[in-house]
């Protein structure tokens, strides 16, 4: 997929979040911080999907929490059209919240079982547009088109759909206030085998419709190189490695990034490849460890991956890398 280029719709400079750690007389006293996401830069252009990959607990649903404003960030600050959203009140934080949604990755527990689609869909309408009952009934009539569902399925409660007709019925909510960015946190991991690539499709082409950006949480691998432009590996709340996706898949440079893809499974059965097997396990975020976090893990690792933490470079145009190696 080529790279849109311009103005960057959203730009996180340095974002952090940490989550204290209480402890003293009665709880009261914050004795450590568990940094989730501690440093994180980068920009979405518009009608570009970027997506951040690494294994749980890395920082990436917390990133995008934030990004969401579920979540008050620690420090750092994050762009929207040009404005720090940290400053944004009143009209200014309702334009925002109705230009950046979200589509969750179980559709069985993301939708309101008590709710008739019509009333799910037409929720953030009623909320944040002016509109008269017969213009919200055709703004959902016409979302739920858009998805590929019928209008008069509107009456119909969640639990009378399939895991993939809900998961289009969230991306219809998504859709309704016309966003102009959509934060996709593992939005097909939940379906199907056979009702993903519908999805991704439905996604891809909605993009391509609306010139949608997207922010796309995950951990599959083949999901990532079909969907993405640009792709951003996390480790223990830092970036490790930032490009393209087909140069990401082609040449990963970033000793962690390699053992990621070697542990995917390959496009054709044929393909050989050397599975690279991290010892131990994540270290705690609560205690990172010194210089290059993944040191503890990395076969590659040296003596002075203990000091000075890498920063992230770029070692060719377009690609970072945040390894003592390059």
């Amino acid at each position: 997929m080529a790279t849109a280029s311009g103005a960057p719709l959203l730009d996180v400079r340095d974002l952090r979040k940490h989550f204290p750690v209480m402890g003293g007389f009665l709880g009261r006293h914050m004795v450590a911080a568990v940094k989730a996401v501690d440093g994180v830069s980068f920009t979405i252009q518009p009608g570009e999907t970027l997506s951040l990959v690494g294994e749980s607990g890395c920082g990436k649903t917390t990133t995008s929490r934030v990004i969401l404003l579920l979540e008050p960030p620690t420090a750092g600050s994050i762009l929207f059209e040009g404005q720090d959203i940290s400053h944004l009140k009143g009209e200014g934080l309702q334009h925002y919240r109705a230009s950046v949604q979200a589509v969750f990755q179980d559709p069985w527990s993301s939708l309101n079982p008590r709710q008739r689609v019509g009333g799910i869909v037409g929720e953030p309408l009623a909320v944040n547009a002016h509109l008269s009952r017969q213009q919200l009934s055709e703004r959902v009539a016409e979302v739920l088109t858009q998805v590929g569902l019928r209008p008069d399925q509107a009456g119909l409660f969640p639990h009378e759909f399939s895991g993939g007709q809900r998961q289009r019925i969230a991306i219809a909510r998504a859709l309704a206030l016309n966003p102009r960015l959509i934060v996709l946190d593992e939005p097909v991991s939940a379906l199907d085998v056979s009702i993903r690539a519908q999805i991704m499709n439905l996604l891809r082409d909605l993009q391509k419709q609306y010139n949608l950006s997207y922010l796309m949480i995950a951990h599959h691998l083949a999901t990532v190189r079909y969907m993405s432009h640009r792709i951003a590996v996390m480790y223990l709340g830092k970036l490790v490695e930032t490009a393209d996706s087909e140069t990401l898949f082609r040449n990963p440079q970033h000793p962690y990034t390699k053992a990621l893809i070697s542990a995917a499974l390959p496009s054709h059965p044929d393909h050989q490849r050397d599975e690279i097997i991290l010892p131990g396990e994540v270290p705690s975020p609560l205690d990172p460890p010194s210089g290059c976090r993944f040191r503890t893990r990395c076969p590659l690792a040296r003596t002075e991956c203990a000091g000075s933490e890498p920063p992230l470079k770029e070692t060719v145009p377009g690609h970072k890398v945040a390894c003592v190696l390059y």
